[in-house]
């Protein structure tokens, strides 16, 4: 069994679990003409539609944890692929708002498909993505991913 890294080698695990959930993607996408970050995009729009929103591409790169100008490079690239639809904000003229097409809802159904069973392959060893483990190691995440990395403003 191999020992468990402490300390600052948990920056390396979260690193190497990142980037093996991003291959897994882009390789389970590819055969649908996707990468991963236009999943991410399509899915969180789809998401964000189906709540009755309609997003600009600045709250999507909010709500993804995308920076805002990859979030329009993206947009731009499903847009050319007719999968998302780009419209100026009748009351902001420098926002834009997204929609998905029903191009782009056909495309993500297997998408979403094979990212949940690819979800699934990789929670198994925690009991699947039902299991408490999962579900308490969801929350340590969610709480180091809402801890601020910025250094703290203050007066000295």
């Amino acid at each position: 069994m191999r020992s468990r890294p402490q300390g600052a080698a948990a920056g390396a695990i979260v690193w190497r679990l990142a980037t093996k959930w991003r291959v897994a993607v882009d390789r389970a996408l590819a055969p649908l003409g996707l990468t991963h970050a236009q999943y991410v995009l399509l899915a969180a729009l789809h998401g964000l539609e189906r709540a009755g929103r309609r997003p600009s591409q600045r709250e999507l790169a909010d709500d993804t944890g995308l920076e805002a100008l990859y979030v329009s490079k993206l947009a731009r690239t499903l847009e050319a692929n007719g999968l998302v639809a780009r419209h100026r904000d009748p009351h902001d003229t420098r926002a834009v708002r997204l929609s998905v097409t029903d191009h782009g809802r056909e495309r993500l159904r297997p998408a979403l498909q094979a990212v949940q069973e690819l979800l699934e392959r990789l929670l198994a060893p925690l009991g699947g993505r039902d299991s408490a483990r999962t579900a308490a190691l969801v929350g340590e995440l969610a709480e180091l991913l809402d801890a601020p990395l910025d250094p703290p403003t203050g007066s000295s």
